[in-house]
C-alpha cells in the first residue's frame, strides 16, 4: 500500500507566536533571540527580517547591521510549547500516527485517517484551516508518499503553503532541484557533487550508483536512493529523548570561578526540573566549557545512580569544573547535558564488587 505522509511545518513559528500575542508586531521584523549587544544569537526571525537576509543562527550584532530596525524580543518558550501541545492535539484528532520533530513540525502518516477523509490533501487542507482558526497560526505542508519528498513539498510554497506530489508525480517534481534540497547535503557536499558534474537530482538519477558509491561510500547510496524517490523511513510515534542540555553564552567572558559556578548551578535545576516534569532519570553528566580563544572542552561523568535531584550532581559537576581552566582562564560559554536516562520507576541496577583486582 502506498503509504500517505503529511510534513507540517509552522511558519516562522517563534516569532509568529510573538506577534500574534503582541499585536504591535504584527508586520515588523521581528527576531527572537539574544540582543545584538551582546553575544545572544537569533533562534527565529520573522518574514519580515528575513527579507533583509537575517537567518537563524546568526549572530544577533549581524541580524541588526542587516535589518537596523529589527524588532528584538527575548521569547517565551512556555508560550511555544503551549502552541505546539496545540498543533499536536489538532494532529492527533487526525491521526495516533505523529513523529514530532521539534515544537513546530511533525510527520503524519495518514493512510488511515480518523475523519475518514479520502484524499491526504482534504486531511492537510483541514489541519492548517485549524491551525489558523484555533491557533491564530499558520503553517505549511507537503503531502507524499515518502517522508524526505514530503519535508522538501513543506517548504516548497512557505509561508502559509501546500504541496501535493502524487506518487507517480514524485520523479518530476524532485529531479529539477538543486541536489542541496535533499536532507543530509550540506555545503561541503553540494559542492563536492558540484565537482562531480551533479548539480540537480535528475542528474543524481542518471548518474551510475556503483560510481556514487566508489566516491561517496553508503551516503553515495542512500543519494541514489532519494534521487529514485525513495525513503524506507517510517513515522516513527515516540523517539526517546537521548539527553538533555543547556547552554549559556555570556556578554562578557567570566573570570571568576563563583560567576561560572552560578551558572553552572541555575543549569542543573532547570534541567532537572525538565527531568521532574517527565519523570526521568539521568546517570550521565557532561560539562561544556568554551574560553575566550573558543577552545571548547567537555567533561563527563557517570553518577553513582540515576536521579532528577539537583543536590546529587551540583558536586559532581563542581568536581568537573575543577578539571578546567575555569577561574585562570577567561569563560565564553558553559552548559550542561543530562544522558543516560532511566524512568522513575526503572529498577535501580547497583555496580557489584568484583573479588579481583584488574590486571592493569
Amino acid at each position: 500500500m502506498t503509504r500517505k505522509l503529511i510534513h507540517v511545518d509552522m511558519d516562522a513559528f517563534f516569532a509568529a507566536v510573538e506577534q500574534r500575542d503582541d499585536p504591535s508586531l504584527r508586520g515588523k521584523p521581528v527576531v527572537v533571540g539574544g540582543t545584538p549587544d551582546g553575544r545572544g544569537v537569533v533562534c527565529t526571525a520573522s518574514y519580515e527580517a528575513r527579507k533583509y537576509g537575517v537567518r537563524s543562527a546568526m549572530s544577533a550584532a549581524h541580524a541588526k547591521r542587516l535589518c537596523p530596525h529589527a524588532i528584538f524580543v527575548p521569547g517565551s518558550f512556555s508560550r511555544y510549547r503551549e502552541a505546539s501541545a496545540g498543533m499536536h492535539a489538532i494532529f492527533h484528532d487526525y491521526t495516533d500516527l505523529v513523529e514530532g520533530v521539534s515544537l513546530d513540525e511533525a510527520y503524519l502518516d495518514v493512510t488511515e485517517n480518523k475523519a475518514g477523509l479520502a484524499y491526504a490533501r482534504e486531511v492537510a487542507v483541514d489541519i492548517r484551516r485549524r491551525i489558523r482558526a484555533e491557533l491564530g497560526l499558520t503553517a505549511s505542508a507537503g503531502v507524499a508518499p515518502a517522508k524526505f519528498v514530503a519535508k522538501i513539498a513543506s517548504d516548497h510554497r512557505k509561508p502559509d503553503g501546500l504541496t501535493v506530489i502524487p506518487p507517480d508525480g514524485v520523479l518530476n517534481f524532485l529531479h529539477p532541484l538543486p541536489v542541496r534540497k535533499l536532507p543530509g547535503v550540506g555545503p561541503s557536499t553540494a559542492v563536492r557533487l558540484q565537482t562531480l558534474g551533479l548539480h540537480t537530482v535528475g542528474d543524481l538519477y542518471r548518474c551510475d550508483e556503483r560510481d556514487l558509491v566508489r566516491r561517496l561510500g553508503s551516503r553515495g547510496a542512500w543519494l541514489a536512493g532519494m534521487a529514485r524517490g525513495e525513503d524506507p523511513r517510517r513515522v516513527v510515534v515516540s523517539r526517546e529523548r537521548k539527553s538533555r542540555g543547556s547552554e549559556r553564552t555570556f556578554h562578557e567572558d567570566v573570570t571568576h570561578l563563583d560567576g561560572v559556578r552560578e551558572h553552572v548551578v541555575e543549569q542543573i535545576r532547570g534541567l532537572c526540573e525538565g527531568l521532574q516534569r517527565a519523570g526521568e532519570l539521568a546517570r550521565t553528566v557532561t560539562l561544556k566549557v568554551r574560553y575566550a580563544d573558543f577552545r571548547t572542552i567537555t567533561r563527563a561523568a557517570t553518577l553513582d545512580r540515576p536521579t532528577a535531584a539537583p543536590a546529587d550532581v551540583v558536586p559532581v559537576v563542581e568536581g568537573l569544573l575543577g578539571r578546567t581552566d575555569a577561574g585562570r582562564t577567561p569563560i565564553r560559554l558553559v552548559g550542561v547535558t543530562f544522558s543516560n536516562f532511566a524512568s522513575e520507576d526503572a529498577p535501580v541496577l547497583e555496580q557489584l564488587a568484583l573479588p579481583f583486582a584488574p590486571a592493569w
